[in-house]
């Protein structure tokens, strides 16, 4: 299962002295269905990320809940897996050693941990690279064995804040394209931040964008396009409308922000 929900969210950081506040979330509420891919956009500095880690349980909120599978989240745990954008292997750890790290964690017997590794090692496309540490990887394999590392706990859901925001154009498309075809086979949970709007029609099923700060959703779309979907979706009509629909919206929070209003 992977059902998430929402509740009434908001978040306030102190500044560095003691003083006023900064609201980076405002009362959001979101109810993601098990299986489904969403794709949360926005300008910069409203509250994304902070949404995301506090589902993941790494922050508490300064007000509402978050629920998974009707149980709530008050801390990290094995049901969540999270992937950042900076590249976050242990790099004293193998390849292998870095996607068995949760499985060792969680008590897995070396044999079934064993098969585990080796499948998704197939499925990421580096069996060949087993025993090879983090720095002696490109950063686009680095972010393939951190997606492996965070699915092979099979967690009921599946947080990446900007996974492929540091990788070149051409590296980032191809590991849009490995992402996608892991959910559509394992259709897993998934709630993915991004900046890119290309990137969120590609892989989304639903495509979530916030305000300027304070940051709350202020539009929610489904995007309806086939699957399985090939990068030539891309250049079609309806790609191209959501995409110009998604511009207008992300532009006008952006000039608010760009304001500071």
């Amino acid at each position: 299962m992977g059902f998430l929900t929402v509740q009434g969210l908001s978040q306030r950081f102190l500044g560095v002295q003691v003083g006023p506040q900064t609201e980076a979330l405002s009362r959001t509420d979101l109810s993601v269905q098990d299986n489904d891919f969403i794709a949360v956009l926005g300008p910069s500095g409203c509250g994304k990320s902070t949404l995301l880690r506090i589902v993941a349980g790494l922050e508490t909120p300064t007000t509402g809940r978050v629920l998974l599978d009707g149980q709530s989240v008050t801390g990290p745990g094995p049901d969540r897996g999270m992937v950042f954008q900076s590249y976050t292997l242990f790099p004293w750890l193998t390849v292998a050693d870095n996607i068995a790290f949760g499985l060792r964690e969680q008590g897995v017997a070396r044999e079934r941990r064993g098969a585990i590794v080796r499948e998704w090692l197939t499925r990421i496309g580096l069996t060949g690279f087993a025993d090879h540490y983090p720095k002696q990887l490109s950063g686009g394999m680095q972010q393939r064995t951190a997606i492996a590392r965070a699915l092979a706990n099979d967690p009921a859901i599946l947080l990446l804040d900007e996974p492929f925001g540091a990788l070149d154009n051409q590296t980032r498309a191809l590991m849009q394209e490995l992402l996608l075809g892991i959910w559509e086979r394992e259709r897993k949970t998934v709630l993915f931040v991004t900046h890119d709007i290309e990137e969120a029609i590609f892989l989304a099923s639903r495509v979530i964008v916030m305000t300027a700060r304070p940051g709350r959703i202020k539009a929610d779309l489904a995007i309806d396009l086939p699957h399985p979907r090939h990068y030539t979706i891309k250049t079609s009509p309806e790609f191209s409308a959501l995409k110009a629909r998604l511009t207008e919206e992300i532009r006008a929070e952006a000039v608010i922000a760009a304001e500071g209003r």
